[in-house]
């Protein structure tokens, strides 16, 4: 009786496994990083807060208030990355100087598609294996970890080849009396 309990279990256990890792066939876009949202609660990226209140150089100058419209203290996150990146501020996508200073070196027309064949190529290349599926393993890292910058290898580069690096704690070889 026992043996036949026994033999049922192993059994079940086998289809489970076996059925486990039929999913996500070859024609499914391989998943590496899960970054849906099971709660259905607020997207925490999609909220901007605003710039702090100041007070007006003129009362005359401010806009007309229309509903539904823009304010001086609601963010501008195009215009906000355009001036990170060198840009003038107030001038949008009409910036030559810097379009012309990002398209220096030639420009792709099918760079979204380029980009997102390769990505594919290389979650498809490191699909996670059967355990790692079973576990609910976060193989992401592990696939891109070719691509990633090694901090302290870099830093050590950038010091050995005499450059400033003042967004790292000092050196301690060099400036044994700031690093204690």
């Amino acid at each position: 009786m026992q043996a036949g309990k026994g033999m049922i279990g192993g059994a079940a256990l086998i289809l489970i496994l076996a059925l486990s890792a039929c999913g996500g066939g070859r024609g499914d876009a391989p998943v590496l990083r899960n970054l849906r949202s099971a709660t259905g609660g607020p997207d925490e990226f999609a909220i901007l807060p605003p710039k702090p209140l100041q007070m007006p150089p003129d009362f005359t100058a401010l806009p007309e208030p229309t509903p539904g419209g823009g304010n001086l203290t609601d963010r501008d996150p195009m215009a906000d990355a355009m001036v990170a990146l060198g840009g003038k501020p107030g001038a949008g996508g009409n910036d030559g100087a810097l379009v012309a200073a990002a398209s220096a070196h030639g420009v792709s027309p099918t760079i979204r598609e380029d980009l997102a064949r390769e990505d594919y190529a290389i979650r498809d290349r490191n699909r996670p294996k059967l355990l790692e599926r079973l576990l609910g393993t976060d193989v992401y890292n592990k696939a891109y970890s070719d691509q990633t910058v090694e901090q302290q290898r870099e830093l050590e580069r950038w010091r050995a080849a005499g450059r400033r690096t003042p967004a790292s704690p000092p050196d301690p070889k060099q400036w044994p009396e700031l690093s204690r």
